[in-house]
C-alpha cells in the first residue's frame, strides 16, 4: 500500500465530497481530521480480496463521519451551554452579610471571574433559600 501522504494527496477531494454530501459547515476542520483518521483506518483495515480500496474507504469514512455527527449530536443535546449572559446574571451580589461573601472570595483569589462565578453561585442560592420564608 502506499504511504499514508499519497493516500490522503489521492483522497482529499473525495474527503471533503463526503463532508460536503454530508452538509457538515460546522465544524468542517474537525469533521476533516475525523476523515482522515478514518482514511487510516480504512488503509489499515482494508483486505484487497474483497473489492477496490475506493469503494471500501468512500463506505468506511463515511460511515465513520455519521458515527461521529451522531455522537457530536448528542452531546449538544446532552449539555447545554449558557450564553455570556447568563453567567453575568448568574451571581446575586445582593447578600445582607457583605463578611461571608468577603470570606468566600477570599478563596479564590486565583480563579479567573468565570470560576468565581462557578464557585460563589451554590453558596448565593443556598443563601436565599434559607432565607425564603416556608
Amino acid at each position: 500500500m502506499e504511504s499514508f501522504e499519497q493516500l490522503v494527496d489521492q483522497y482529499q477531494p473525495m474527503l471533503h465530497k463526503i463532508i460536503q454530501s454530508l452538509h457538515l459547515y460546522k465544524d468542517k476542520d474537525e469533521f476533516y481530521q475525523h476523515s482522515l483518521i478514518a482514511l487510516w483506518e480504512a488503509s489499515q483495515r482494508f483486505d484487497p480480496q474483497k473489492g477496490s480500496f475506493t469503494n471500501y474507504a468512500y463506505t468506511y469514512i463515511k460511515g465513520c463521519l455519521l458515527m461521529e455527527l451522531k455522537k457530536s449530536h448528542l452531546d449538544q443535546e446532552r449539555y447545554v451551554y449558557p450564553d455570556e449572559e447568563f453567567w453575568d446574571l448568574a451571581v446575586d451580589s445582593n447578600w445582607d452579610d457583605p463578611l461571608q461573601k468577603e470570606i468566600l472570595l477570599s478563596y479564590c483569589t486565583t480563579l479567573t471571574p468565570n470560576q468565581k462565578k462557578w464557585f460563589v453561585y451554590p453558596f448565593a442560592i443556598a443563601y436565599q433559600s434559607r432565607k425564603l420564608p416556608n
